[in-house]
């Protein structure tokens, strides 16, 4: 598991949708290889982080929380260890960024909708899918959950390759954009240990298609 990037207490989470926080200028940021629709982001001129760490902590949490829900599928669906072992890290990972982004989201002001914040459940149907590079539909995930063995391992090793590409993009975005100490930690963070798991699942789904 990796180090929790910040102690801030864990708040109620957030669903992702336009963001605005008082006062400050207007910004748009693109994300995942994606043009984002025109957000109006408004930051406070003394604050410490910019649109570009909102965008990333907003979409990285259903991006997150997706990749959670998959890794859940796999222990009664698999039997390859080391699909499981990688499904058992995943989850480890990113449950607890899930946390913190939730709570940095909460200490910057961001709201979906002038709502509280809450994104229970999974459904994200009602997110700019262009912000969050490599989300699977519900579609895909209704046909991952009917397979098992390896049928599954390899149509879940093939998304899930997926779902990190899109990851580490809207990591290289933040990277390149965001101002947040920890949320700039957290991308580079993402970008190195995604990409190696990148790499881990191309040998994996290799050595499947000799089986």
């Amino acid at each position: 598991m990796r180090s929790p990037l910040s102690t801030r207490p864990r708040p109620r989470p957030v669903r992702l949708a336009g963001v605005l926080l008082a006062g400050g200028i207007a910004l748009t940021a693109c994300s995942g290889g994606g043009e984002q629709s025109a957000t109006t982001t408004s930051v406070p001129a003394d604050a410490t982080f910019n649109a570009a760490d909102v965008t990333f902590a907003q979409g990285m949490v259903p991006h997150h929380e997706q990749a959670v829900e998959m890794a859940e599928l796999v222990p009664d669906r698999s039997t390859d260890p080391q699909v499981l072992d990688l499904a058992q890290r995943i989850q480890a990972a990113q449950g607890p960024e899930i946390e913190i982004l939730d709570g940095w989201l909460r200490e910057w002001g961001a709201t979906a909708g002038g709502e509280g914040v809450d994104h229970s459940g999974t459904d994200h149907s009602g997110m700019d899918q262009s912000a969050m590079g490599g989300m699977m539909s519900e579609e895909d995930m209704t046909a991952l959950e009917g397979l098992s063995g390896t049928e599954f391992d390899r149509m879940w090793l093939q998304m899930m390759l997926e779902h990190h590409t899109g990851a580490v993009g809207m990591a290289q975005t933040e990277i390149a954009d965001g101002e947040d100490p920890d949320a700039l930690a957290m991308a580079q963070e993402i970008r190195d240990s995604q990409s190696a798991e990148i790499t881990e699942m191309e040998q994996l789904l290799q050595d499947l298609s000799t089986r």
